[in-house]
């Protein structure tokens, strides 16, 4: 198991590594400079010059890039080019926020997902089975920006004045004491992804279910609820687990247009105000920090799988 664990690693690293390659070629390849956005078109060739100079703009592309991956390694991300402040320091506060809108959403999702998975698969073929299959394959169908409208026209304007439309976060106060401001955020990213987790649940449950292990529990007079919970779900859970770990990663980076559609401070809306001034080190840096949110957490899939799988753990040298 130890050395699976670091293989997987090894692998995230050079895969991180490629990632990092990409983002800052990426930005390098946009058009103009940071030193042209940073001064804006009424600068003068002196003080563009000496800005470029500071900025180091006028090394290689590849001496730029070394020096840019040192201090990601060193935990220095650069100053902001918008606000002139660390980036750490910028951001610290927006991830804090959007790990807690994520983890609100999985906190959610994981039972929500699990609990229609199961029932569709009982009532397979049922009037149940066909809602929540109709119901799933509509909410996959519509954008994160839709389900957001829809979820303020419905919980926070006359029809159900009950959440903020707006999230209205203050500095000073943690976010899990403002609870209220997340609900609707995580309710738009749990709808956005329950579909995909449910169905898998349902197809892997059906499968299970008409295995000879579970008809031999039932001819024993075992009850359905222990029939479920005992034989057919732990059976059932590997793909489960998959797809919640590509479905979290999905989250790190679908942040980004729910948290624009409610204006959560968060890193997605980090990223839509980089994007916007241009400010190339925050973007940058999220970019990276959501591919490693991507990177962990298959790491942590393939480990959990392969535990969770008897053959695939016997196979172990």
């Amino acid at each position: 198991m130890s050395a699976l664990v670091l293989r997987r690693l090894g692998l995230g690293a050079v895969t991180l590594l490629l990632v990092s390659v990409l983002v800052f070629g990426a930005t390098q390849a946009l058009p103009g400079d940071a030193a042209s956005a940073m001064l804006g078109r009424e600068a003068t060739p002196e003080r563009l010059a000496a800005l470029r100079l500071h900025l180091r703009l006028d090394e290689p592309v590849w001496r730029q890039y070394l020096g840019w991956l040192g201090g990601m390694l060193r935990g220095d991300f650069g100053t902001s080019l918008a606000t002139e402040q660390p980036v750490s320091a910028l951001l610290a506060p927006r991830i804090g926020n959007s790990a807690f809108l994520v983890l609100l959403a999985a906190l959610l999702a994981i039972p929500a997902s699990l609990a229609i998975g199961m029932a569709s698969a009982v009532r397979r073929d049922g009037v149940l089975d066909h809602v929540l299959s109709n119901v799933s394959l509509a909410l996959a169908a519509l954008p994160e920006f839709i389900i957001g409208i829809a979820l303020v026209m419905l919980f926070a304007t006359q029809v159900m004045h009950v959440l903020p439309a707006v999230a209205m976060i203050a500095d000073d106060e943690p976010i899990w004491r403002q609870w209220d401001q997340a609900v609707l955020p995580s309710l738009a990213l749990v709808l956005a992804v329950v579909p995909y987790m449910g169905r898998i649940v349902r197809g892997s449950m059906v499968e299970v279910l008409e295995s000879e292990y579970v008809a031999m529990a039932r001819l024993k007079g075992m009850p359905q609820h222990r029939v479920m919970l005992r034989h057919a779900l732990p059976n059932a859970v590997v793909p489960f687990v998959q797809v919640t770990a590509l479905q979290l990663a999905w989250l790190a980076g679908g942040v980004v247009v729910v948290e624009f559609v409610f204006r959560y401070p968060g890193m997605g809306q980090a990223l839509v105000d980089a994007v916007a001034n241009r400010d190339l080190p925050v973007v940058q840096a999220l970019s990276l920090l959501i591919g490693g949110v991507y990177v962990v957490l298959n790491t942590l899939a393939d480990i959990a799988t392969v535990m969770l799988t008897p053959r695939l753990r016997t196979a172990l040298p």
